[in-house]
């Protein structure tokens, strides 16, 4: 027997007593000799995207048992963005991918657990289990629950971006009362991951892309029982990882993160993935991967789909044009994928998606007629933003790519919102959220319910949004986040004024303060930046997370 298929604490007369705990549990003999692969599943009964993870847990549990292991379900903590948008529970939701990645070592590495199935759904949820899997290195899985189906209203498919923007046309008076409890209640018709291509599908898409999950798990919908049999199948595959000692660290290498980076721009992804490719890097000890890199796979990167937000398609449907599997086919005949890279399928990523084939060129647009010639994410930098910030190009009106205009200053979202649902924005003006980055927040909120209010009043395509905090996929529109360096830490946006001309060049890659260099210079001397009270968790949170140019790891 292979070294990885021995168990140090089932084997040998001094492992007797952890054995007879074991048999506590109702182990049989059999059961304890064979491998132990811990399946850490994120069901709950307040996330859509997790209330049925119990039942892919089952089907992966049956698929180890089917190739010689014993699986064990564990838990995993997650928020549910959507719910906790637009109140001071988002701060908790970027903090708390930390405590996924922290938790699931704990109980993988106190277990010794041999191999992972991990199973999630939503926004940190996932990146905080690839940090995990890269961290603790055991063979290791990903099976998502899949996307909800898109909702209707109307005859028209809808989802939850277009339920929050609803809200923004209510309070400008665009519907009435009616109108917008008809959306309330056709918007999210299933349970899954959101519709669109907002933060959840994209890291479950990113997932197949940097080879931790087999074709499929971004785009087949949660409803539909075929995603049980890939559970199945994912739980069988771990086994064969596990048996061929092939682990997180040989699949997500610098080659695994280009391809990751190179389908992020091609579908237009989430511009969360930014923060998150990040950090799951530094876990896997790849020091290349930078958010200036970005820019050079975006600008070679044509964007080939054009999913909710930025457009008028959903997840189900990529799922049914080909999924993730036929966009890496088009990317990789084009020459802009590493096909050689190990998947955990056990084979190389060109074998993965040999037979892919993209049905629908209007969903997943051929290499020869792009939606764009670059990706669909741009890192702006700029004297307010010299470390970056970023922006979802592929979801803004083109008449907004270039932009001139007076700043309107605002030091939470609370005070952004009042000011837009009262109709105080104007069009031209560029809204400045601050102290809402990772430790000015603390916990870097998204900014869904004000870039939200602005569509919905009619302003898309007049007013941009910047802001040290961040955005959820589900937002469209000139919405530029992650300005680093935030208010908090001294950065520029902090001394921006009322009036102020804040320059937009989403083409050139450009961010820039309108103002002389010596203005900067006095404002900055006579700077002291706010402090936010908190206490417990986001008080150690604000302690020790870095920029979130870094991704917003802990501090070494």
């Amino acid at each position: 027997m292979k070294d990885s298929m021995v168990n140090q604490f089932t084997d040998g007369a001094d492992m007797s007593s952890q054995r007879s705990l074991l048999r506590a549990l109702g182990w049989s003999d059999s059961e304890i000799g064979k491998p132990i692969v811990g399946i850490i599943c994120a069901q709950s009964e307040i996330i859509p995207g997790h209330m049925h993870l119990d039942m892919i847990a089952r089907a992966a549990a049956e698929g180890v048992i089917a190739a010689g292991g014993k699986p064990v379900i564990v838990p995993s903590i997650g928020v549910c963005d959507g719910i906790a948008m637009g109140h001071a529970g988002m701060k908790y939701s970027l903090p708390s991918r930390e405590i996924i990645a922290d938790s699931a070592e704990i109980l993988i590495r106190a277990h010794a657990f041999q191999a992972a199935v991990f199973i999630g759904n939503c926004d940190k949820i996932i990146p905080g289990m690839l940090m995990a899997a890269a961290r603790v290195n055991v063979p290791s899985i990903f099976i998502s629950g899949g996307p909800m189906l898109a909702g209707r209203v109307r005859g028209k498919k809808t989802s939850l971006s277009t339920m929050f923007e609803e809200v923004g046309a209510f309070n400008a008076g665009i519907i009435d009362e009616r109108g917008l409890k008809e959306y309330e209640c056709n918007a999210c018709p299933t349970c899954g991951s959101c519709s669109g291509m907002f933060t959840a599908n994209s890291l479950n898409c990113l997932c197949e892309a940097l080879g931790m999950a087999l074709p499929g798990n971004g785009t087949l919908p949660m409803v539909y029982s075929q995603r049980l049999a890939l559970a199945k199948t994912a739980g069988e595959a771990v086994m064969n990882l596990l048996k061929n000692s092939i682990r997180p660290r040989d699949i997500m290498t610098k080659e695994a993160f280009e391809n990751a980076e190179t389908v992020d721009m091609a579908i237009g992804a989430s511009t969360n993935t930014v923060l998150h490719l990040l950090a799951i890097a530094n876990e896997a000890g790849v020091d290349d991967v930078d958010i200036d890199i970005m820019n050079e796979i975006s600008e070679k990167t044509p964007n080939l789909c054009r999913l909710a937000p930025a457009g008028e398609h959903y997840i189900e449907e990529l799922h049914e044009s080909g999924g993730i599997s036929a966009v890496m086919k088009e990317l990789y005949d084009g020459e802009l994928l590493h096909g050689d890279v190990m998947t955990v399928s056990g084979k190389p990523l060109k074998e993965v998606i040999a037979d892919a084939r993209n049905s629908d060129e209007e969903i997943i647009r051929p290499l020869s007629d792009p939606y764009s010639a670059q990706g669909g994410l741009s890192i702006l930098k700029g004297n307010l933003a010299p470390e970056g910030s970023v922006v979802k190009k592929s979801a803004v009106d083109p008449k907004m790519y270039r932009h001139s205009g007076p700043a309107r200053c605002f030091d939470s979202e609370e005070e952004a919102m009042e000011a837009i649902s009262s109709g105080k924005i104007n069009k031209g003006d560029v809204v400045v959220i601050r102290y809402e980055g990772p430790k000015g927040g603390p916990g870097m909120r998204e900014m869904l319910t004000p870039t939200s209010a602005i569509v919905g009043a009619g302003l898309g395509a007049d007013v941009a949004l910047i802001t040290d905090g961040r955005f959820s996929g589900a937002t469209r529109g000139a919405a530029i986040g992650h300005v680093c360096p935030e208010a908090a830490a001294g950065g520029l946006i902090g001394i921006v004024r009322d009036g102020d001309i804040i320059e937009i060049d989403i083409p050139s890659h450009k961010l820039n303060l309108k103002v002389s260099d010596e203005e900067i210079s006095t404002r900055i001397a006579n700077f002291k930046p706010k402090v936010k009270p908190v206490d417990g968790y986001l008080a150690r949170y604000r302690a020790s997370v870095t920029s979130a140019s870094k991704g917003a790891i802990w501090k070494k």
